[in-house]
């Protein structure tokens, strides 16, 4: 080999170690949130544009995400400084896997959100970090039918209840509107918000006692609900065209009503119940797996993006809601900021009892909805006796736990295994 070949292969050497080293000084954030196009150079430039160093932010379906972590933790190093997913899928991950992030000097606001991020251990395993759910509204001119002493984000099924109430027999006509039609979110309020409310439970509880008291009380709010109910999907709609005065839905579902007629309605809290206030968060969170390249890089990206502007710059970016305390700007849309004070209420609450997504069900998730749908039509809608209906109910959902081997989530207590119908 001649001496310039040398050379050459000399220089070619400290080239690829020098871009090796160029590449490792970013920062790889390997997340399963912010995946459309424009929602993820959105986080590039808007979000993380603000971070003293280079930020690789690569967003990924669930699969490949889970793939390419699971090969570097068992190959015992890698390149992913930070993950970003849903509580769901850090859950379901070895706690050993992730490094204890208590001493970064920032958390979330909401004891509860902090609970869940431990995953069951002492230490806070992930960051929460981002926030989505599904809230009340109500148009305004319903306010003055409040029960006496109701705290209208405070308040309870009872209380709720009677509000329905006091609306019909002033006005003669059903004003509570629920999204019972083909394309609404039902399932998700039996399963995040009613169930948790008087059962601390999901799928445990699902023919106890207290599920039979749940389902009385629905039935009892069903009965000054308009009945057209089993048509609507988008609450928006029915707050637009005066069908509802007061409504549940998702927050992206509500969006529409609060962003054309801002001072005519207003966002609050789910209510709640003997167990607490039941709401569905969707969380996500930021976590660093044991093999990160650059432990500490990581940490500090972390802390940034706890800032209330970096919260405020995700919300724009990503339509998730802050984690933390912050003043929402006033340049926000009518209905990002109404919805976004509703949520921090419900989730920040005392009697928070969030009921997560259900997790670990696969392709059979459709056949775990239609359990509490099924449930929802027979008893309400058909008048079929409550605790029959739940005995078959629960034949049902014991399969399907057991063929997913599915294991509890919140608010179930955790189980080894398979989550049982107790």
């Amino acid at each position: 080999m001649s001496i310039h070949s040398k050379l050459a292969g000399a220089v070619s050497g400290v080239v690829m170690l020098v871009g090796a080293a160029a590449v490792q000084a970013e920062t790889l954030f390997w997340s399963t949130q912010a995946r459309p196009a424009e929602e993820a150079q959105a986080m590039r430039t808007e979000v993380l544009g603000g971070f003293d160093s280079a930020v690789d932010y690569q967003p990924n379906e669930d699969g490949p995400w889970l793939t390419r972590l699971q090969a570097e933790l068992q190959a015992g190093s890698g390149s992913i400084d930070l993950l970003g997913s849903l509580h769901g899928n850090f859950s379901a991950m070895n706690p050993d896997d992730l490094m204890d992030l208590s001493d970064l000097g920032v958390m979330s606001a909401s004891d509860t959100f902090n609970g869940l991020a431990k995953l069951g251990t002492d230490s806070l395993q992930y960051m929460p970090w981002m926030q989505a759910s599904y809230i009340m509204a109500a148009n305004k001119e319903a306010l003055q039918y409040l029960p006496e002493g109701a705290d209208i984000n405070a308040l309870t099924y009872d209380q709720l209840i009677a509000w329905a109430a006091n609306v019909e027999e002033a006005t003669g006509q059903k004003k509570f509107g629920f999204p019972a039609g083909p394309k609404g979110l039902k399932h998700r309020f039996f399963q995040g918000y009613l169930y948790p409310s008087y059962t601390d439970g999901v799928v445990r509880t699902f023919a106890s006692p207290e599920a039979v008291t749940a389902w009385e009380k629905f039935k009892e709010l069903w009965s000054h609900t308009n009945p057209a109910s089993t048509n609507f999907s988008f609450m928006q709609e029915q707050l637009l065209n005066g069908d509802a005065w007061i409504v549940f839905d998702h927050t992206s579902r509500l969006a529409q009503a609060f962003n054309e007629r801002p001072d005519d309605f207003v966002a609050f809290p789910a209510p709640a119940g003997p167990t607490g206030r039941g709401f569905m968060p969707v969380l996500a969170g930021v976590a660093i797996p044991r093999t990160a390249p650059d432990a500490e890089g990581a940490k500090a990206l972390v802390t940034y993006l706890m800032q209330p502007e970096t919260q405020i710059a995700t919300l724009k970016a990503t339509n998730f809601f802050p984690v933390v305390d912050v003043e929402l700007p006033d340049d926000l849309p009518p209905s990002v900021k109404a919805a976004g004070e509703a949520v921090a209420k419900m989730s920040g609450s005392a009697d928070a009892n969030p009921g997560l997504l259900p997790a670990g069900l696969g392709s059979m998730g459709g056949d775990f909805n239609r359990v509490y749908v099924d449930a929802f039509e027979r008893i309400v809608l058909a008048g079929q006796p409550i605790e029959q209906v739940l005995d078959d109910q629960k034949k049902q959902l014991e399969k399907i736990m057991t063929e997913t081997g599915a294991p509890c989530w919140a608010p179930d207590a955790p189980s080894e295994g398979a989550c049982p119908v107790e």
